[in-house]
């Protein structure tokens, strides 16, 4: 548990490792009380602790705790949201006062960043013509002008972070922060978004259901915000500029907009690499696009 404890204390604090060190009997007890077999650990996101189970009757699922319920709750509903895209694993069971959830195991499960990059932008573009064609929920849900606000709160925190301040300044967060705010002045279509459709967030569904999205955020606001994480880790590949015309034509997105959202995206791009010990070109060509 101990790196699982580190990469929840950066994003909760240290008053977090207390949760950790019960996680593991908090484990075993929703394994006996849903008649889990827990398998492996799974690879988890900032928030959360997720591993490979299998119900009483053999079918395999992922189970998901986490110290933060209230988002787990949300994270349920938004779930719920996205129920008739099909491009969501569907919620088996759920312990609000836990903070637990059993969601379908997506098989094979491959992250889209690990997949063939050729089919991507046409499969890329079905995924969001899916997510995108849901209706909003009846009752006010979160809108991407706060979705973005938390962002710039929670990893501007981040700069003052030696390997990070010696290659990004205020002035360049600062400019993240006004183009973002121009963004949001114009926006003209608003949709429901994923509103966190990285590559680690979209799995390969296998032949019959393609790329399908875990861990949603979800938000209302510019449809070009789901398609902005892909654009932007075409740095170090064929190159963030190529990638975004490509993921324009094929999702039928304004090519200039989505641009621009690459260059409010681009400085989060950078810090995460800085502070995991990123490729230098790859880095280098986040903060040109961030400029």
């Amino acid at each position: 548990m101990e790196s699982v404890t580190a990469r929840l204390v950066r994003r909760f604090g240290p008053r977090v490792s207390g949760w950790c060190a019960d996680a593991p009997a908090l484990i075993a007890r929703l394994g006996s009380q849903w008649g889990l077999s827990l398998g492996e650990s799974l690879p988890g996101g900032a928030s959360s602790v997720t591993l490979r189970c299998r119900l009483p009757d053999g079918t395999p699922a992922v189970l998901k705790v986490s110290p933060d319920r209230a988002l787990m709750t949300e994270q349920v509903d938004m779930l719920g949201w996205f129920a008739a895209s099909g491009r969501v694993p569907s919620v088996l069971a759920v312990d609000e006062e836990s903070g637990a959830m059993v969601l379908e195991e997506i098989v094979p499960g491959t992250p889209a960043g690990d997949m063939p990059v050729a089919p991507l932008p046409g499969q890329w573009s079905d995924l969001l013509a899916a997510l995108h064609g849901v209706a909003p929920p009846p009752l006010p849900t979160r809108v991407l002008r706060k979705r973005c606000e938390e962002a710039f709160a929670r990893v501007g925190r981040r700069l003052a972070e030696p390997a990070i301040s010696a290659r990004m300044d205020v002035t360049a967060w600062d400019r993240a922060i006004q183009r973002c705010e121009r963004l949001l002045n114009t926006e003209a279509t608003t949709v429901l978004l994923h509103g966190d459709l990285h590559l680690g967030n979209v799995l390969d569904g296998g032949a019959e259901r393609v790329l399908m999205a875990i861990d949603p955020k979800a938000c209302v606001g510019d449809p070009c915000f789901d398609a902005v994480d892909y654009v932007v880790a075409g740095a170090g590949l064929e190159g963030i500029e190529t990638r975004c015309e490509h993921v324009a034509a094929a999702c039928g997105l304004d090519g200039d907009r989505l641009h621009a959202w690459s260059q409010v995206i681009a400085p989060f791009a950078a810090i995460a690499h800085l502070g995991s010990g990123g490729k230098e070109p790859l880095i280098d060509e986040l903060l040109e696009l961030a400029r």
